[in-house]
């Protein structure tokens, strides 16, 4: 990783957000709007908290949600964690270096206002996201 990151948010795979959520809820966590993910197919919610971490469900829309394939794998789970970043371009090419490759072209977040995300995958360190603020 690099120096800067900072620490955003835990990405949870969930096959049912609602029924994902309702337990934080209880808890006392609030939930924001769910919003749809066009390009990965997913919907999307965040939970927070006051002085806990921020988390993020994912839920697929269908069958061909990226998602899926993890959710077949190991059901209902952490799925990335995701880092602020001040440059994405700039820290894409420095964590190229090591060894990360990124799953695609940084797009605008569905889930956060005036974001740019990207996602990329290390084998020793798994899935991240970066997050830029516009």
């Amino acid at each position: 990783m690099l120096p800067n990151f900072r620490f955003h948010h835990i990405g949870y795979a969930v096959y049912d957000i609602e029924k994902t959520a309702a337990y934080y809820t209880n808890a006392g966590w609030q939930i924001s709007e769910i919003g749809l993910d066009k390009i990965q197919n997913t919907k999307i919610t965040f939970l927070s908290k006051e002085n806990m971490p921020l988390i993020e469900l994912i839920a697929p829309v269908d069958n061909t949600s990226p998602i899926v394939k993890t959710l077949e794998k190991v059901g209902v789970s952490t799925y990335h964690i995701c880092y602020e970043v001040d440059e994405i371009q700039e820290s894409i090419v420095e964590l190229r270096k090591q060894k990360f490759i990124p799953l695609f072209a940084p797009v605008e977040a569905v889930a956060l206002e005036n974001c740019k995300i990207c996602y990329l995958y290390n084998k020793n360190v798994g899935l991240i996201e970066i997050v830029e603020r516009k």
